[in-house]
């Protein structure tokens, strides 16, 4: 009989109440769901039980949710070909967290795990109830940590880390705290014959590009014997090749194809080719595998002149610099993500110049469309185990439930050619090490699991494991870590968590360069969101429209905030407190941290033997709710303009200036007399495989003669796959200084490759002397188009920011530098004739 799968969605008529009643409803009081699948905040929110928890300080109005007990019911009637079937299946993609099913008497205790139970002997003719009854999530925890040990995290109640759900739901530094239950993944009747139970798909590229492509698949009932028919077409449908009659012996199959180099095209990461998807099919029953055949190495090579070794990630033979950003879930309901929200924050991904992708450890394994969708644009994906920030248990229960949660996701997504290396936490080493934990990096025989630091057993031993048992994969043991018995803080091994500018010793922007790693998997700035969103959450109340009002401050978690934000909008900027221009402060602020960050980093990736960075994953690019966090682009999806600032950066060509202040003394018994040189550097950068010849010219201003120029060009050449030193000199128009009383000249420097651009001002702002608006000479002009404006200037103009009123426009840039004789075309989608309001440094509003 063929198989047959029925979604026991909305259509069952799902209903949801509290069990024993209380705030959302009384005993016994059910209530219809507005959609499936679906979670206790979603349904009171859509049926006006609860307020928006999104908006002003509701977020603490909900909080009795996640210590109630809730329970889902539906009836289905099955028809007689299910109930006749040989095997009949209940299977719950994702239930959240603990609950117990009532038709089989069968429990939970995984938000991350697929449950698959029989049926055959609980199904009736006519209606059957299904009922699952989720206790509360909050309260087991608790139970689990006064059963076991109560540990330590970072972010969240201790009680979390003996818990397998997405650990954010417990609140971070950037996201509430929303601890909701319930059935978050579909639920289906799985009806059939013979079933695939387990299908693996390697497709293994060598180094002379030549591919093998390995099929392994097991039948359930396991004594199935027969034949089975394998295949494999290109995207267009065309049948590449293909074997009948392979043969099924105790319910195990498998076959292996071989292609030489240019059979099949090999899938590349945006920037580098084409990302080609190939169908295999297996026909035991119909189940159809889309893969791409790419060659992925973690190398670690010796360097010319570092020490240390290089941590970079090859593909098909070509050293990529990854350029990319961290993914935290979309949403703190995560049945409210659709394949269409999800399309378009991935596509801002790839429009924004990246290349990879991190899914963090604290938040869920994403749902297969997010890998669809990387795998299709050509975005590198890091995926993390589910651990993070926290010092987990290793009890014998837990170690055998994280083996079930780690095994079906490695199964689950072992054939997406976008996903690249498994990590196996996010910061726990780092943790350890700050809580002075037991942690001997040199210790590699040892069980761990009597240690205080027990999870090391499970990020050592049992996750290698399975990701060798089950996969090509490449495991990292934690992000970050270092390996070679050093520290997490090491930065000349392994992947590094850069959090010296922001936390730590916070440390000024522009020594990104002294704090680069072999691969930053996160650092990061803050900024404010559009001020829409800012709007959102105050919902009307004018009254908290300001920076350090009550419900602005509840709309950023992270501890000292303002200490922060403060810090280092004083020491660079003359800045103002009204809403409009903090939110425009933090942003340019943010702007000009991320960006400094990606030219300093690409500038160290210098060539074979000199990869000294091999990459950059900001922290972070999306957020789950409205806030004010590190996010580029916030909740409704709107770019901050650091967003725009590192997709210039992140162009496959680019020019790069850095600008030092050189005192020399006249000699060592002497503090009064001596020199200051301002000294400029200047670097391109060329991230394609081939060597490009282009002019470089460098244009000086200075923003008290508006008329003097200095302008000088020279032919250089860009080295491919690699950063170029281009030219070393004194700033031009910039004198030689005796004194400290002698204020350096605001000389503004453009230079140009033709196919890139970059201005640099002296720093730090808040000291130079913008000329007056009136004489800028600014002007923005609406192109014909009515989508798109174009921006010239007779005085250089630091950190433009475009906004409208009313209805949004989609920009093409933000955070713009202009100078005059180069006016810049910005597109604006929607923008519909209106008047453009400009914001820049120097507009007078400060």
């Amino acid at each position: 009989m063929p198989s047959t799968t029925r979604l026991l969605g909305s259509h069952c008529n799902w209903k949801v109440t509290q069990i024993g009643g209380g705030p959302g409803s009384e005993d016994g009081e059910w209530s219809k769901v507005s959609a499936f699948p679906t979670t206790v905040h979603v349904e009171l929110l859509h049926s006006g039980q609860i307020p928006d928890p999104f908006v002003r300080l509701h977020e603490w109005d909900v909080q009795w949710i996640g210590e109630a007990d809730w329970a889902f019911k539906s009836t289905f009637e099955p028809v007689d070909r299910e109930i006749f079937a040989p095997n009949v299946d209940l299977v719950f993609d994702g239930l959240d967290t603990f609950c117990v099913v009532s038709l089989v008497s069968r429990g939970t205790n995984n938000q991350f795990v697929t449950y698959r139970v029989s049926v055959k002997d609980h199904l009736v003719t006519g209606a059957n109830e299904l009922v699952i009854s989720f206790p509360s999530t909050f309260l087991k925890g608790k139970d689990l940590e006064k059963k076991d040990a109560r540990y330590k995290c970072w972010n969240g109640d201790p009680s979390r880390v003996h818990v397998r759900k997405a650990q954010y739901n417990y609140g971070w530094d950037w996201g509430p705290t929303l601890l909701s239950v319930g059935p978050w993944r579909p639920i289906s009747l799985h009806t059939y014959h013979t079933r695939i139970s387990d299908l693996r798909i390697s497709a293994q590229v060598n180094e002379d590009l030549e591919a093998t492509l390995s099929i392994r698949f097991a039948l359930f009932p396991s004594k199935t014997s027969g034949t089975a028919e394998l295949s494999l077409k290109d995207p267009t449908g065309f049948l590449v090749s293909s074997q009948s009659n392979v043969k099924v012996k105790r319910g195990a199959a498998g076959a292996v194809f071989t292609f030489e180099k240019g059979d099949v095209k090999l899938w590349y990461p945006v920037g580098y080719g084409e990302q080609p998807l190939y169908d295999v099919e297996v026909l035991v029953y119909d189940d159809i595998q889309k893969i791409g055949f790419r060659r992925v190495r973690v190398v670690e090579d010796k360097l010319v002149d570092q020490p240390g070794l290089t941590w970079l990630f090859e593909i098909n033979n070509i050293r990529i610099f990854c350029g990319g950003s961290n993914w935290i879930p979309a949403d703190s309901f995560l049945t409210t993500m659709t394949s269409e929200r999800y399309r378009a924050w991935l596509q801002l991904v790839k429009d924004g110049n990246q290349n990879m992708v991190r899914v963090w450890g604290g938040g869920i394994y994403e749902d297969d469309v997010f890998y669809d969708i990387c795998d299709e644009l050509g975005i590198l994906v890091w995926q993390d185990f589910m651990f993070s920030c926290g010092q987990y248990p290793a009890y014998d229960a837990f170690v055998e439930n994280a083996k079930l949660e780690a095994e079906q996701n490695v199964k689950r997504l072992r054939h997406h050619p976008s996903i690249v290396i498994l990590a196996g936490n996010n910061e726990d080493y780092q943790l350890a090490e700050s809580l002075e934990l037991d942690l001997d990096y040199n210790d590699e025989e040892s069980d761990f699991r009597k240690t205080n630091f027990p999870a090391r057993y499970i990020y050592e031993r049992v996750l290698p494991a399975i990701v060798k048992e089950h996969s090509d994969l490449h495991y990292h043991r934690g992000s970050p870590y270092s390996g070679h018995g050093k520290v997490t803080t090491d930065q000349t091994y392994g992947d590094l968590h850069q959090w010296n500018v922001w936390h730590g010793s916070q440390e000024p922007w522009d020594n990104w360069d002294v704090l680069a790693g072999r691969f930053v998997s996160e650092f990061g700035m803050q900024a404010y969101p559009n001020i829409r969103t800012v709007d959102y959450w105050t919902s009307g109340d004018i009254s908290e429209r300001y920076p350090q009002s009550r419900t602005t401050v509840n709309h950023n978690k992270a501890t000292g905030f303002e200490r922060r934000l403060e810090l280092y909008l004083m020491e660079n900027f003359k800045h103002a407190f009204d809403m409009e221009s903090y939110v425009y402060y933090t942003q340019i602020m943010q702007a000009e941290t991320l960006a400094a960050a990606y030219r300093l980093w690409r500038r160290n990736w210098a060539g074979p033997g000199r990869e000294y960075t091999a990459g950059a994953l900001v922290w972070q690019m999306n957020d789950c709710w409205p806030v004010t966090s590190w996010s580029i682009v916030d909740y409704f999806l709107r770019p901050k303009p650091a967003y725009f600032a590192i997709a210039r950066e992140l162009r496959p060509y680019t020019v790069g200036m850095k600008r030092e202040h050189l005192k020399e003394y006249a000699n060592e018994r002497t503090s009064a007399s001596f020199t200051i040189t301002s000294q400029l550097d200047i670097w391109g950068t060329n991230s394609t495989l081939e060597s490009k010849r282009c002019t470089l010219q460098v244009t000086s201003f200075d923003l008290e003669r508006p008329d003097w120029r200095d302008r000088w060009e020279m032919n250089v050449t860009l080295a491919p796959n690699a950063s170029t030193e281009l030219w070393r000199g004194q700033v031009p128009g910039q004198p030689v200084r005796t004194r400290e009383s002698e204020v350096p000249k605001t000389i503004v420097d453009e230079d140009r490759a033709i196919l890139a651009r970059r201005s640099n001002w002296p720093e730090p702002f808040k000291y130079i002397h913008f000329p007056d608006v009136r004489d800028l000479g600014f002007d923005i002009t609406p192109m014909e188009d009515s989508e798109s404006v174009a921006l010239s200037t007779q005085r250089p103009i630091k950190g433009i920011v475009l906004e409208v009123e009313g209805e949004e426009v989609k920009w093409g840039d933000q955070a713009i530098d202009l100078v005059p004789e180069d006016p810049q075309i910005v597109r604006a989608i929607g923008l519909k004739g209106r008047v453009v309001k400009p914001r820049f440094l120097g507009d007078g509003t400060a």
